[in-house]
């Protein structure tokens, strides 16, 4: 497949910017819209998979971050935990739609592991959010609004 390189780029980026490292997908999407050499649907499929993929790890860890609770060197205490899981258990599964968003979007996928919310419905809210979001940047780009 041509340009298979760029595509799997555009997956690691989108992968990398739902954990905590700080990437923007959205700007290496938008750039690779404009550049007119790439398939739009091709594009969309390889970012929102990465995106929902890294969420998905936020998730897994959200699972199993309670085992690490209370020890010296882990970067959470338990007033934030009790905190993230006040304002989770107020707005509900529905809060999910938000992953997208800077700041409160990973954090929300890793509290919805930790509240052990279901796998299938953690995937299909977090796969609208994230696909929506790459919707609206290729809408942009490519000047469909």
């Amino acid at each position: 497949m041509e340009h298979a390189a760029e595509y799997a780029g555009l997956f690691g980026v989108a992968f990398l910017s739902a954990t905590i490292f700080p990437f923007q997908s959205e700007a290496v999407l938008f750039g690779m819209l404009l550049a007119g050499r790439y398939h739009v649907g091709t594009l969309l499929v390889a970012a929102s998979l990465g995106n929902i993929l890294g969420s998905c790890l936020n998730w897994l860890l959200g699972r199993f971050i309670s085992r690490f609770e209370g020890r010296r060197w882990f970067p959470v205490t338990k007033d934030q935990v009790a905190r993230a899981e006040r304002w989770y258990r107020r707005y509900g599964r529905w809060s999910l739609l938000l992953s997208w968003m800077p700041v409160i979007g990973d954090p929300l996928t890793v509290v919805a592991g930790v509240l052990r919310e279901p796998f299938l419905v953690f995937v299909i809210l977090i796969g609208i959010a994230k696909t929506l979001r790459y919707l609206a940047v290729a809408a942009l780009a490519l000047g469909w609004m």
